[in-house]
């Protein structure tokens, strides 16, 4: 039988800070819409793609974080 550990605060933590970067990227994307819209058609759309993939970078390191309380792999 494995060992009970300890709780930490990284989880909640780490839920917070993914949800205040949802949050602030939300905001951002949302205010460059006055500009955005003045784009062509065609490119809006790919905008709000790639935007809508690319906060989810920051995500993997933060998830490493909560789960071991490191930034990077182990080498």
């Amino acid at each position: 039988m494995d060992p009970v550990e300890e709780p930490t605060l990284r989880k909640p933590l780490g839920a917070l800070a993914i949800f205040g970067l949802a949050l602030t990227w939300c905001v951002l994307i949302a205010s460059l819409s006055r500009i955005v819209g003045q784009w062509p058609g065609w490119l809006q759309p790919a905008f709000y793609l790639v935007t809508g993939i690319l906060w989810i970078a920051p995500l993997k390191p933060l998830l490493r974080w909560m789960e071991t309380g490191r930034w990077s792999r182990p080498d």
